[in-house]
């Protein structure tokens, strides 16, 4: 880390004149690259850094055709030798996603969203013009072999992971129809790719910017489209759906300065939609049956059944049996149950007590008189407290927080851990017990084990609701943190 933190600074150096004062590590998102903040007496600017030099070479192109569109996307200032770093404007951290969990299904909001997608049309349109799509990251076109791609992620990384019976023939048959049918897309603009609140900056006055686009590529423009509307975590209202489809349509033709034929238009809309929603799919089913991260698990409901709201009430205007046949038993209560944890609600009487402790002062004992829970080990993590800038540090400052995600294996740890847990946590519930004790212990209950108990104590909150009591035990004797 401290070689990048040099590396940003000796380009920052390189391109503004002088050092800067502070760089702030920000959080990482769901990508390899990370992010950071520079501050200076002049503002602030964004460091990335990323080693897919390709990746980088494709989102700077973006960025420079765009910005000289003058199209809502950052600034590139800088570029470091190695092309591993790179220095952007900053358009603030706050997500047009962020705005809509703090603030609801406001007529504010609406208009936000509307504002995105009127953004949107104008990058899709006018960043298409001289856009030189040799230089996309992976296809050029978001054709047939593309939408297969996606087609297939679904497969093999969700729908045969469900280990339920169909006829694997029939469906890439299916596959196949339904490819060559959305091939055929009447427009075909720069395609964003992933583009969803999550991607979209907002400022305080409410103009949005994009980030994120490097996997674009050209495309059918209502992928885009279905991929924000129906955003499973966003989870929009059916009416913001359709007006905000019909929104876009005239952000659309405006600029093509040419009517659209809406019911075409929506019918492959339609078909852009399953493929957004089961691509998704495959990427939960990716990050969480195969790579086992929590996080990617919890959302496979919310994602079950957006699909099979859409598939209740819109038709692909495309004949595929068996894809059908697969999709009801995707989205049966039975499936989507075994992927929805069971919950705690007011009337649960579990209490799950976590703890950190320092193996050298002995296990903490468990008042509950129960006994037994789990104890962790934690000192088969590599120590932040060997070194010295650590040492007067816990598990719960920025430093070693960082340190213990990035260059240990504690993130595996406590993927293990979850699902240990979790076993317990969900009969426990069912059964009416009223106690669990989960301990983590490491040399001096300073680092490691701190940081295991506030990543479960927060996972345990986020899955199940569960009433979570959290104790550092040498923290607490000796006043480090406040509870």
């Amino acid at each position: 880390m401290q070689s990048i933190i040099d590396g940003i600074n000796k380009l920052y150096t390189e391109w503004s004149g002088s050092a800067c004062e502070r760089i702030e590590i920000l959080p990482q998102s769901g990508s390899d690259r990370r992010y950071f903040r520079i501050h200076d007496k002049k503002g602030t600017c964004i460091a990335t850094h990323g080693h897919n030099v390709p990746e980088n070479e494709t989102f700077i192109y973006f960025s420079q055709h765009f910005y000289n569109q003058q199209l809502p996307v950052p600034e590139i200032y800088a570029l470091g030798d190695d092309k591993t770093i790179y220095l952007q404007e900053d358009l603030g951290d706050v997500s047009l996603l962020n705005r809509l969990e703090a603030e609801g299904f406001t007529d504010g909001i609406y208009n936000l969203f509307k504002s995105s997608l009127h953004q949107l049309a104008l990058l899709q349109i006018k960043g298409h013009v001289g856009l030189d799509y040799t230089r996309c990251l992976t296809n050029q076109e978001f054709g047939k072999q593309a939408i297969m791609a996606d087609l297939l992620y679904f497969k093999y990384y969700f729908l045969d992971a469900l280990r339920k019976p169909y006829d694997k023939q029939k469906l890439i048959d299916d596959f196949e129809a339904l490819s060559t049918y959305l091939t055929h897309t009447e427009y075909k603009y720069f395609m964003f790719r992933d583009f969803q609140s999550r991607n979209i900056l907002v400022s305080p006055d409410n103009t949005v910017h994009f980030i994120d686009y490097q996997g674009g590529m050209q495309g059918a423009p209502q992928y885009d489209v279905a991929s924000m509307i129906w955003q499973a975590r966003a989870n929009l209202p059916d009416d913001w759906k359709e007006r905000l489809l019909d929104d876009y349509i005239d952000s659309f033709e405006q600029i093509v300065t040419e009517q659209v034929n809406r019911d075409l238009f929506k019918s492959q809309y339609n078909g852009y939609v399953l493929i957004r929603l089961l691509q998704v799919l495959g990427a939960y089913g990716f990050r969480g049956l195969f790579e086992r991260k929590a996080q990617f698990l919890t959302s496979i409901p919310q994602a079950l059944k957006n699909l099979r709201a859409f598939i209740s009430d819109h038709n692909l205007g495309i004949a595929v049996p068996e894809f059908n046949k697969v999709l009801q038993v995707c989205v049966s209560d039975e499936i989507i149950e075994r992927f929805t944890p069971l919950t705690a609600d007011d009337e649960t009487p579990l209490t799950v007590k976590v703890q950190s402790f320092s193996f050298k002062k002995g296990i903490p004992p468990d008042p509950s008189g129960n006994g037994g829970g789990y104890v962790f080990d934690c000192r088969g993590i590599l120590n932040p407290g060997r070194l010295d800038h650590f040492k007067s540090q816990t598990g719960r400052d920025k430093g070693v927080k960082d340190f213990l995600e990035q260059q240990t294996r504690m993130t595996e740890f406590l993927n293990s851990v979850f699902d240990i847990v979790d076993i317990t946590v969900e009969d426990y519930i069912r059964r009416g017990f009223e106690s669990l004790s989960v301990s983590f212990g490491c040399t001096g209950g300073q680092h490691r084990s701190v940081y295991a108990a506030d990543a479960l104590a927060r996972h345990l909150r986020n899955k199940f609701k569960v009433k979570v009591e959290l104790k550092h035990v040498e923290q607490e004797s000796k006043n480090w943190i406040n509870q």
